[in-house]
């Protein structure tokens, strides 16, 4: 018998229990909408959802929890380098856990830096940016998850929005950078 691959993530997707999409980015509209109220700053809102991702869900690290349902449900083994991980992480990572596709482009010539480009992105749906807020990445908390996600699995990263529709760009890219591979630490050594 063959061994079994990683699970695409189309199949997952499809085998996961989901939440009314309408539900939760009217939840997250409204979530952003407090921030604006409660910061006044635009800047600020951006850093909070950037930060949001360590400090959402009573402590717990979003990406953390995610990273480890990932690697719960997907079958994806470790990856081998950090094209391999992109390639994970807009393949598998954000059609399992959005239901959107997403591709890597843009690679530079180190292989350290990247581009993920959603076609579609349902956090905006229903959002429209009024003029005092033309500076908002709306959308900010994506690149928190995707930098805490990848921590947890020793990518030390930097995620920016380099295009939004919402601000008037024909597509959503994140730009992924890899700053440095963190070593990994075992709490016990092999030979005891």
């Amino acid at each position: 018998m063959a061994p079994v691959g990683p699970r695409s993530g189309d199949a997952i997707f499809s085998s996961i229990e989901r939440i009314n999409a309408e539900l939760f980015t009217l939840t997250y509209g409204a979530i952003v909408r407090q921030l604006l109220t409660d910061l006044e700053e635009v800047e600020e809102v951006n850093k909070q959802l950037d930060q949001m991702y360590s400090s959402f869900c009573r402590g717990y690290n979003v990406g953390i929890r995610l990273i480890d349902e990932f690697l719960a449900k997907s079958g994806v083994s470790r990856c081998v380098d950090f094209k391999e991980t992109a390639e994970a992480v807009a393949k598998v990572g954000f059609k399992m856990f959005l239901g959107v596709t997403a591709s890597v482009t843009n690679w530079d010539a180190d292989g350290a830096c990247c581009s993920i480009i959603l076609e579609d992105n349902p956090l905006v749906d229903f959002v429209e940016l009024s003029d005092t807020c033309q500076g908002l990445y709306y959308c900010n908390i994506l690149s928190g998850v995707i930098r805490g996600a990848l921590e947890m699995v020793s990518m030390k990263t930097e995620v920016t929005w380099i295009r939004d529709t919402l601000r008037g760009d024909d597509a959503y890219e994140l730009q992924v950078k890899l700053l440095k591979q963190i070593a990994e630490e075992y709490p016990y050594k092999d030979d005891e």
